[in-house]
């Protein structure tokens, strides 16, 4: 008999490292019961700083 727990572990230590973060992400807000507009409003503020980070990044 397979533990479906383990084995969905072991798919997500395999999985790219991108999905990895996405699920950690979702566990924390889910955790914390974040609203979802807060939540979205956060992702929002996170990608225009990454993206800024970027551009400023490859123009050096």
């Amino acid at each position: 008999m397979t533990d479906s727990h383990s084995s969905s572990s072991t798919a997500l230590e395999e999985a790219p490292d991108d999905v990895k973060l996405a699920v950690d992400l979702i566990y924390l807000l889910e955790s914390h019961a974040i609203d979802t507009d807060t939540a979205l409003s956060a992702i929002d503020m996170v990608k225009h700083d990454l993206l800024t980070k970027k551009a400023a990044s490859s123009s050096e």
